[in-house]
């Protein structure tokens, strides 16, 4: 196994000694190797396919494309 050496900010630091205190992690090593490999794993995730599937999202949507929620159309037929 490689070790590193990491300077971090206060408030990372801090974080990392609560998550173990708060019983999240056995130890530093582990929070620090988990938290890493975590962030790695989420940083690798952008895949073409992901990217694709943002563009028919409603958020890839001009604002033009989107339907009002509120605006009722003749189709729309709720019946109780």
């Amino acid at each position: 196994m490689s070790k590193i050496k990491v300077s971090l900010p206060d408030q990372v630091d801090s974080d990392i000694t609560r998550l173990v205190e708060q019983g999240e992690f056995l130890n530093r090593d582990q929070a620090v190797e988990e938290l890493l490999s975590r962030g790695i794993s989420a940083y690798n995730t952008t895949t073409e396919e992901s990217t694709s599937d943002l563009e028919d999202d409603m958020f890839g949507q001009t604002a033009a494309e989107q339907r009002d929620p509120a605006l009722r159309d003749e189709e729309d037929d709720f019946g109780f």
